[in-house]
């Protein structure tokens, strides 16, 4: 079991939270057309590695978590809110962010 240390709840178990995305990709302008929004949806790289996630915690506070994640070993270097820029937090610290 993964251990997902959410920024408002602590650590929980991965069941806990639902896989929400690429945290990198960027939406296009509305302006772009139809071929960047193809891209946009149906386009992605599936990398190894080090790699920045959004996870819904589904079973918890039901807010979104940035996590950074290595995909070849399941090993959580960091997590955050999103776009604060994923960071170690520190586990006796309960106060809310």
């Amino acid at each position: 079991m993964m251990l997902i240390e959410c920024p408002w709840c602590g650590p929980r178990g991965h069941v806990e939270f639902t896989y929400a995305g690429d945290a990198t990709i960027k939406r296009p302008a509305a302006d772009a057309g139809e071929a960047a929004f193809a891209d946009y949806v149906y386009l992605r790289d599936n990398r190894r590695g080090p790699h920045r996630e959004l996870w819904h915690h589904t079973g918890g506070c039901r807010r979104f978590v940035e996590v950074q994640r290595n995909t070849l070993t399941h090993e959580i270097a960091a997590t955050s809110a999103p776009g604060a820029g994923a960071s170690r937090r520190d586990p006796s610290d309960r106060s809310t962010a």
